[in-house]
């Protein structure tokens, strides 16, 4: 059986060198992946935006996402991986949690931002934290 491994990705340099250590690992790791990039809902309700410019945002947040995905997906088949490129909408915490657990992966695979710190982890939380806790699977921080 080959194993279930979601990795979800953003425009961090966190991301960034999470994917670099996939690669640097990549006898460790299946060479099936499924790359996930959320679009957080929250950060497209800005309130100086009108109602007819939301949907021109949204398109070009989703355009913004394929393009961050399909480099990330490029940089991996060059390392001979194969991946499965998602991307949804919500918030990351919820969708990552939720797409992990109903899809039943094996491991997911995500990296942790740095400079946040236990205390603003502990008040305000991070998706990778909330990833930590929530799913059924194992969870591998980078």
């Amino acid at each position: 059986m080959i194993p279930k491994i979601l990795v979800p990705i953003d425009d961090s340099p966190t991301a960034q060198r999470t994917i670099d250590t996939i690669i640097k690992l990549k006898d460790r790791f299946s060479k099936q992946l499924t790359l996930l990039y959320v679009i957080n809902n929250s950060q497209l309700a800005y309130r100086m935006i009108p109602d007819f410019q939301v949907d021109m945002v949204k398109q070009n947040a989703t355009k913004a996402g394929r393009h961050l995905l399909e480099r990330a997906d490029k940089k991996l088949k060059d390392a001979g991986f194969t991946n499965e490129l998602m991307l949804e909408f919500g918030e990351p915490r919820d969708v990552i949690t939720h797409m992990a657990n109903v899809q039943d992966f094996h491991l997911v695979v995500i990296g942790r931002h740095e400079g946040g710190g236990e205390i603003r982890d502990v008040l305000f939380g991070s998706v990778a934290n909330h990833v930590l806790h929530n799913v059924r699977c194992p969870v591998l921080l980078f």
